[in-house]
């Protein structure tokens, strides 16, 4: 099974989302195996966008995901990484698509709601710098032959 990370952003915790967020995604049949509530610091936001240092818009970037609370998780299943990103949409939501979470509940670019891993290397990155091993459950469902 394949694990991608995934995060409500602070505008999405602020606007109560977390909630509704969830429950597409297990609606969808993904699996969550790990979920915390918390407060980013500037290190941990410079590590998790390295890749953006240098960027003009690397600072605001920071700023935001500090502001506030994200919601972090761990999801699992089959394709699991590419279909979190179309659930998600398109980075810019005036260009995703309808029902997805960015066209449904975000307006700007720079305040889309939520993040999802591009890869299964960014995805494991991710994984390994917002959980220890212990905190990602391994878990049978009783619907997981269905899906």
């Amino acid at each position: 099974m394949e694990q991608t990370y995934v995060m409500v952003k602070p505008d999405g915790v602020e606007r109560g989302l977390i909630g509704e967020i969830v429950a597409k995604i297990e609606k969808k049949g993904i699996k969550l195996v790990a979920a915390k509530l918390i407060q980013i610091d500037r290190n941990l936001a410079e590590q998790h966008y390295a890749e953006h240092i240098g960027k003009p818009f690397f600072e605001d970037l920071i700023g935001f995901i500090t502001s506030g609370p994200v919601f972090a998780m761990v999801l699992e299943g089959d394709d699991v990484i590419k279909i979190a990103r179309r659930m998600m949409g398109k980075t810019n939501p005036s260009e995703a698509d309808p029902g997805t979470i960015r066209a449904d509940y975000a307006i700007h670019t720079n305040r889309n709601v939520i993040h999802g891993s591009d890869s299964p290397e960014s995805a494991k990155r991710e994984i390994q710098l917002f959980f220890a091993p212990n905190e990602i459950l391994s878990y049978e469902k009783a619907v997981d032959t269905w899906i």
